[in-house]
């Protein structure tokens, strides 16, 4: 068993406490704090979890929604089971599809 850490992105539930259901409703705001994103940006930034997050992003959000980071992101232990390959015998052949032989022919003409 791997122990890796994972987390929980509490943007959109922190901004329905507020009575902020438009992704839109964000772009005005940041901009006061000085941080410029498309509209696009922002509705992956509310809508998904982020992989990379700038600390001014960061500090612009927690005065938007009075909060502090740990309220944005519960930090989590996810276990995950390792999978490991069957040695051999039927449940091997059905997790794998036969392979296929294919031919690439080119038009007539090049």
């Amino acid at each position: 068993m791997t122990k890796r850490m994972g987390f929980r992105w509490n943007l959109r539930r922190l901004m329905a406490e507020r009575d902020m259901y438009q992704t839109s409703d964000l772009l005005p705001l940041l901009a006061e704090y000085g941080v410029h994103l498309s509209r696009e940006q922002v509705f992956r930034l509310v809508t998904q979890p982020p992989q990379r997050l700038s600390m001014d992003t960061l500090a612009a959000l927690c005065g938007i929604l009075q909060c502090t980071p740990t309220d944005l992101i519960d930090v989590e232990e996810v276990r995950r089971q390792v999978v490991k390959p069957a040695a051999s015998g039927e449940a091997a052949d059905r997790s794998v599809p036969p392979a296929r032989r294919t031919r690439l022919r080119r038009p007539e003409g090049l």
